[in-house]
């Protein structure tokens, strides 16, 4: 049975703060199936009473909160939304990913969140932007060498535009990460910093080719900033990856 598309909701930031459950419905009323929260501490029951109304699955959510508040209080409220897979979204320092001890430094922070998380059943995971693909740690994306330190449990929920626009052939990135990628950011756009993202199919990224790469993956739609009306873009994103699927 295919994973339902998802939407971070990162996406729709501005609109959460002014009616969280409208956006829940518009996101639902075009289609998807799932959400991925990035304040999972944010009234957890009530968006998880909103959800289950929509039939929406929670199945992974951002923790930035897992770096500065205390991981009982975090986790209790991603084990009310309903998340398996948690996530950190950043947070950690950029020059972390040029070094050596930094990567050292990163996996045991990982490790040791990832053990707390699994007390509660739960799976650790990160996510990446373009400073974790840019620098090369022994001939290989710092990504990469962050993988081979970190324990089997913990994967990474691969950020494909960030990781294209880092500089990583991300089919073969995906292909060598193999297993430790639970999760796609699938997003679309010019690929240059600081410019904003598109609908997916309206820009320059070879989304078929990043899917296809990581089969059994959660595929979950973002748009860090967009120019146009965001229910729109998501609207032609859900229907350009349903297209995908009938394929």
């Amino acid at each position: 049975m295919a994973k339902p598309l998802g939407v971070q909701l990162y996406t729709v930031r501005d609109q959460v703060r002014v009616d969280r459950d409208e956006v829940l419905r518009r996101i639902a009323d075009i289609g998807y199936g799932a959400v991925e929260a990035y304040d999972p501490t944010d009234d957890p029951k009530g968006f998880r009473r909103t959800a289950d109304e929509l039939g929406l699955t929670v199945p992974s959510t951002h923790a930035y909160a897992l770096l500065s508040q205390e991981p009982d209080a975090v986790l209790d409220a991603i084990a009310t939304v309903g998340a398996d897979l948690v996530i950190i979204p950043g947070g950690i320092r950029e020059e972390d990913f040029t070094t050596r001890d930094g990567l050292n430094r990163t996996a045991d922070l990982l490790n040791g969140l990832a053990e707390h998380a699994g007390r509660y059943g739960m799976r650790l995971g990160y996510h990446n932007h373009w400073w974790e693909i840019e620098p090369k740690i022994d001939g290989v994306h710092a990504i990469e060498a962050l993988a081979e330190l970190l324990a089997p449990g913990v994967f990474l929920e691969i950020d494909t535009y960030w990781a294209a626009v880092g500089g990583a052939d991300v089919p073969a990135l995906l292909g060598r990460l193999g297993d430790r990628v639970l999760a796609l950011h699938v997003k679309d756009g010019p690929g240059v910093k600081g410019l904003s993202h598109t609908a997916l199919g309206e820009g320059v990224m070879p989304v078929p080719d990043f899917l296809a790469a990581a089969p059994g993956a959660l595929r979950i739609v973002e748009l860090d900033n967009c120019d146009t009306d965001i229910y729109e873009a998501l609207a032609k994103s859900h229907a350009y990856l349903t297209e995908l699927e009938r394929a």
